[in-house]
């Protein structure tokens, strides 16, 4: 398939552009690096993916509470250095610890500081499912996520055309992988659906304009079907907003921020999902 081509997004002059520039900048010089016939063979060499949809379903039932994809995040575009994390293996083991159901690992390098050294240390660090987070938009990236031992990828539905996001899915999970597809629109829930994701993700921060709005999950949610694993993302500073998103039907809750900047993240794992049972 070709992945060459900017998608329909491109050249809006938003965020979100910036950052997918960026990426395809970056990209060039790994792709220069390590060429893609390298990469499809380490990918094919790499263990059996772990199940990232089983690892996410029933969290709306769960007696412990919502599922938590707890995420290695350095630094964002909207609030800069968040913490150091000097061994994200460290802090994926208490994640673990603490009952996340997924590890999310920030490789983008720009505006988040993540590498794919942190997705190797923390495959290295723990059993859970992975999520490479990650702006994907050419092929070369996901067979580069499964040889490096990611479970799940990210597929952002406002940085994609239908047919790319169609043939990227496809791609997912012909490598195995399952992906969390982010929506923000009605629109963009409606495309996500229909191209068959079966994990869909209302980001609450707009990524064109990184405004956020912890409201605009239940405005969403009650466009997605019950078919799907529902995921809530973004804007969670504390156990309330978890609570808030389990009672509009979230299955699981993607925490960045509120669990880096905590000095005792697996306890703050524990305090997120026991808020969502009451």
């Amino acid at each position: 398939m070709s992945t060459e081509t900017p998608s329909s997004a491109a050249a809006t002059g938003t965020v979100l552009d910036g950052i997918i520039a960026g990426v395809r900048e970056d990209l060039a010089v790994r792709r220069a690096a390590v060429p893609l016939a390298d990469l499809v063979a380490r990918a094919a060499d790499a263990p059996a993916a772990r199940d990232g949809l089983a690892a996410l379903q029933g969290g709306r039932s769960d007696a412990h509470g919502v599922r938590i994809i707890a995420e290695v995040k350095r630094s964002s575009p909207s609030k800069g250095a968040l913490a150091d994390i000097p061994d994200p293996a460290e802090l994926a083991r208490a994640y673990q610890v603490g009952g996340a159901a997924v590890v999310s690992v920030l490789t983008e390098q720009r505006r988040f500081a993540g590498s794919l050294a942190d997705l190797d240390a923390v495959r290295a660090a723990v059993d859970l499912p992975i999520l490479r987070k990650d702006f994907m938009v050419e092929e070369y990236q996901f067979h580069e996520a499964r040889a490096h031992g990611a479970d799940l990828v990210l597929l952002i539905v406002a940085a994609l055309d239908d047919a790319r996001l169609r043939d990227f899915l496809a791609l997912t999970h012909e490598l195995g992988m399952e992906a969390l597809v982010e929506a923000h629109t009605e629109e963009e829930i409606a495309r996500a659906v229909d191209v068959g994701a079966r994990i869909v993700g209302v980001n609450v921060r707009n990524l064109k304009t990184l405004d956020v709005d912890v409201a605009h999950y239940g405005t969403m949610a009650r466009h997605l079907p019950e078919g799907v694993v529902r995921i809530a993302e973004s804007g969670v500073d504390g156990p309330g907003v978890v609570a808030d998103y389990a009672a509009q039907g979230a299955d699981a809750v993607l925490v960045g921020e509120a669990l880096v900047r905590d000095g005792d993240p697996a306890a703050a794992l524990g305090r997120f999902r026991a808020a969502s049972r009451s």
